[in-house]
């Protein structure tokens, strides 16, 4: 969180002098639980952003645990970046900012495209556009606008939402087997019964 925290307070500087909020979203963390991706405690954050113009009160104790709701486990994040979207979906603001990880922006924009054993396909300070979808769904989906596409992909035909859950697939057993996400430990009700009847 404090390289996001960093990168917004330096890269927005004279919109926060104009007034904009900048709130700490804990579950727009970083998807690997390696101590570089994991993040500082909540006494260590309201510290280090003593008189800065961050709102910390969302960050909760252990946010940073990897466990539950905050583990480094597909099933976890994808629910973490739905959490993200109907939040930012129920803000009243009409433009918001998201500063966060690029591993994590696949799961909150549902765009795969670009990934990489070892990585993401968004690029550092990366500025993309996205909309709602127009579609009521519980999930809050985004999808990224005409120009925001264009400049970056030209005239490009965008993967279907098929190839997307394709390519989700196919990058999450790439992160799993290269160390960069864990497994999803199996739930109860996701083990294959075995018995007599």
């Amino acid at each position: 969180m404090r390289r996001t925290l960093y990168t917004t307070l330096l890269g927005f500087e004279p919109e926060i002098k104009k007034g904009l909020k900048v709130i700490a979203l804990p579950e727009l963390q970083e998807t690997a639980d390696e101590p570089c991706d994991t993040g500082s405690n909540i006494e260590l954050l309201q510290k280090e952003m003593e008189g800065k113009p961050v709102d910390l009160s969302l960050v909760i104790n252990g946010w940073n645990s990897n466990e539950g709701k905050w583990a480094a486990d597909a099933h976890s994040i994808e629910a973490r970046a739905r959490e993200v979207r109907q939040w930012l979906k129920a803000r009243p603001e009409k433009v918001i900012v998201v500063i966060t990880h690029g591993g994590f922006l696949h799961y909150l924009t549902e765009d795969w495209s670009g990934t990489r054993l070892k990585g993401t396909g968004w690029t550092n300070t990366e500025l993309r556009s996205y909309e709602f979808s127009k579609e009521s769904d519980e999930d809050a989906s985004i999808i990224e606008t005409a120009a925001s596409r264009e400049r970056r992909r030209g005239t490009e035909k965008p993967l279907s939402r098929t190839e997307q859950m394709e390519l989700r697939k196919t990058t999450e057993k790439t992160w799993e087997s290269g160390g960069i996400q864990i497994k999803p430990k199996a739930k109860k009700d996701d083990r294959d019964w075995v018995g007599a009847f």
